[in-house]
C-alpha cells in the first residue's frame, strides 16, 4: 500500500499531506539552523564524504560506499565508515566494529561493510562520535559515511546522492505522504548524483549492481545462482522487488518469493520454515550477515558490487582524492 502511495498511484497521500507540510517545515528550520549556525555542527580533521539519498528506503547507498572503499584502497588511500547503525542497539556508543560484532548490536549494513572491505567501521546515532572514535585508533585519510545526508551536525566536504533510477523520487512529497526526506531541488548542491538502474540524465552518473556468484553461508561453495535447485528467494531490503528482477534477469525463476521489511530481524525457526531440505533458500548478502549464526546448509546469498562507467568512476574518484591531498 505504501508503495503505491508513494509512486502517486493511490490518492491517498492526499490525507497525509499536513503530516508532510510538517515535516518539511520541521527539516527546513533545522537546515536554516545549521546554515544559520543557531545549530553546532562539528568538522573532522580529515575530508568527509557522504553517500545519501533524498528518499525512504533502499536506493543503493551501501553498494556505493562499499565500492568507494575498495577503490581508494587501491589508490593506496585509507578510508573508514561510519553509520548510524540501523537495525542494530549496543548498550555503549560510539562502537567500533571487530570481527565479533553482531548484526544486533550494529546494524546489519556496518556489519557487512567490515566484513566486505576489512576497513574500521564505527557505528553511533550521533555520526561525529563515530568519526571521532575511528580517528582515536586508526590513522585515516577520509571518512565515507553511509547514509547521514540529513544529519547536518556532521560537517561534510563532498556529498554523493544516490537515486533509484526507476521508482526516481514518487509523487515528490515529504513523509509521510510521499517518499521524500528532502525536496529534489537538494540535488542542486551536491557534488555528485548516482543513478541506479533506469536511464541516467544530463549531469547524472549511471550505475548498475552486478551479481556475483551465489555462495553458501556455511561452506563457502560459489555457483551461479541458475545453477540452484528450487530456489526460494526473499530479501529484508529497501526495495525487495529490485532483488526478485535481478534474479529475473540471471534466468533464476524462484518457486517462492517472501519479501521483509528493511533491517528484519531473523531466526532460525523463521528461515527454516520457508523452504522444504530439496529446496535452496537464497537471501541478499545483507540478510546474510544476519543470518551465519544459525544458517542451513541449503542456504545462499548473491553478493552484488556497483559498476560504474570510467568516465564517471574517474570523476567521483578524483573529486575525492583531491580533497584528499589538500588536507
Amino acid at each position: 500500500m505504501i508503495e503505491r502511495i508513494w509512486s502517486g498511484e493511490s490518492k491517498l497521500y492526499l490525507l497525509l499531506l499536513p503530516l508532510s507540510w510538517l515535516y518539511g517545515l520541521i527539516s527546513g528550520l533545522r537546515q536554516l539552523g545549521y546554515r544559520r549556525g543557531w545549530l553546532t555542527s562539528w568538522r573532522a580533521p580529515v575530508p568527509v564524504v557522504v553517500v545519501g539519498n533524498l528518499t525512504a528506503g533502499g536506493n543503493g547507498k551501501t553498494p556505493v560506499a562499499i565500492w568507494l572503499v575498495e577503490n581508494l584502497q587501491r589508490r593506496g588511500i585509507r578510508a573508514g565508515v561510519v553509520s548510524r547503525g540501523y537495525g542494530g542497539k549496543s548498550d555503549r556508543y560510539p562502537l567500533v566494529l571487530d570481527r565479533n560484532t553482531t548484526t544486533d548490536v550494529a546494524g546489519d549494513e556496518p556489519v557487512l561493510i567490515y566484513q566486505r572491505t576489512g576497513v574500521p567501521v564505527a557505528v553511533a546515532p550521533v555520526r561525529s562520535d563515530a568519526v571521532k572514535a575511528l580517528l582515536n585508533q586508526f590513522e585515516l585519510d577520509v571518512i565515507i559515511t553511509d547514509d547521514g545526508l540529513q544529519h547536518y551536525a556532521l560537517q561534510r566536504d563532498i556529498e554523493l546522492v544516490v537515486v533509484d533510477g526507476a521508482r526516481r523520487f514518487g509523487n515528490g512529497w515529504w513523509l509521510p505522504a510521499g517518499p521524500m526526506r528532502e525536496r529534489a531541488g537538494r540535488l542542486r548542491s551536491v557534488d555528485a548524483v548516482i543513478i541506479n538502474g533506469g536511464s541516467a540524465r544530463e549531469n547524472e552518473i549511471p550505475m548498475v549492481l552486478k551479481p556475483a556468484e551465489a555462495i553458501n553461508l556455511l561452506s563457502g561453495e560459489r555457483c551461479q545462482a541458475r545453477e540452484l535447485p528450487h530456489v526460494v528467494a526473499m530479501a529484508g531490503i529497501g526495495h525487495p522487488p529490485r532483488f526478485f528482477q535481478t534474479l529475473n534477469m540471471l534466468e533464476v525463476q524462484p518457486e517462492q518469493t517472501h519479501a521483509f521489511a528493511d533491517h528484519q530481524s531473523y531466526s532460525e525457526s523463521l528461515l527454516a520454515n520457508l523452504v522444504t531440505a530439496e529446496q535452496s533458500l537464497l537471501m541478499t548478502e545483507k540478510d546474510a550477515v544476519k543470518c551465519r549464526a544459525f544458517a542451513q546448509k541449503n542456504w545462499w546469498y548473491l553478493p552484488v558490487d556497483a559498476q560504474l562507467p570510467v568516465e564517471g568512476a574517474e570523476k567521483l574518484l578524483a573529486l575525492i582524492m583531491s580533497k584528499v591531498e589538500k588536507k
